[in-house]
């Protein structure tokens, strides 16, 4: 079987980078200790006698820009990304757009699951092993660190994110295989601190899925109807790893 003439077609589709660039100077989990960014350093150079060519080293936390987290990043015992392979790579995209109940109720909203069925009424049913991305516009944030945080007076946060009842609606009614955000963590902020837990990223890792945050250009593909690729490095063992993200429709 030649899949040569869907390779076309996909070619000559719109192509979306789903993913963030990075710099030394892009944000992350402020739990994170300072100094765990440290990209491009040169530790061979051009002017090398052996051979003329630059080799760089990367320092990076697994969490680090649009990333994919695994079980193991929450969970000891959990599996890590020794358990996931290319077959896991390529989904059917569906994507939810909470801008309009963001902009009405303010960043402290989640998605519920009459929001997902509101979905589904106007675009179908979502299919089993697709990826689910939760549009918020929040990625038009970065790469202000306070601004994607949205920190009140008390540093607090204040970000709209997914619901328990939302994500296991997707996972076990509709068999997803993944989930994706734009911000730094699953949970709408108000739950998370309602629960004191990050309890909703907790729900889907322990469960075995995987999910993809801090994306970004949802609002650049079609509510349904794209293929996403959702790519990241083979490093065995890893509880995340920064992933590239591209959707093509």
């Amino acid at each position: 079987m030649s899949l040569w003439p869907e390779l076309k077609k996909l070619q000559q589709g719109t192509w979306v980078d789903l993913t963030h660039p990075l710099t030394n100077d892009s944000p992350y989990w402020a739990g994170i200790p300072e100094g765990s960014v440290e990209l491009c350093r040169t530790v061979f150079d051009y002017d090398e006698e052996m051979l003329s060519c630059r080799i760089h080293t990367y320092k990076f936390p697994g969490q680090f820009g649009t990333h994919v987290d695994f079980p193991s990043h929450f969970t000891p015992g959990k599996v890590g990304s020794e358990a996931y392979g290319v077959e896991q790579m390529a989904m059917p995209l569906c994507v939810i757009d909470l801008t309009g109940k963001v902009a009405a109720e303010g960043p402290d909203t989640a998605v519920a699951v009459a929001d997902i069925e509101a979905w589904e009424a106007e675009h179908g049913r979502i299919p089993a092993g697709a990826f689910v991305a939760l549009r918020t516009d929040w990625y038009q944030r970065w790469p202000d660190n306070d601004a994607l945080n949205n920190f009140d007076e008390d540093g607090g946060e204040h970000c709209p994110g997914w619901s328990m009842e939302a994500l296991r609606f997707l996972y076990e009614e509709r068999d997803i295989q993944m989930n994706g955000h734009e911000t730094f963590d699953t949970d709408a902020s108000f739950l998370a601190a309602e629960a004191d837990d990050l309890a909703c990223e907790r729900y889907v890792l322990d469960h075995g899925h995987l999910q993809v945050e801090v994306m970004a250009n949802l609002d650049k593909v079609p509510a349904t109807g794209a293929i996403v690729f959702v790519s990241w490095p083979h490093i065995e063992g890893a509880t995340g790893l920064p992933a590239r993200v591209a959707a093509v429709f």
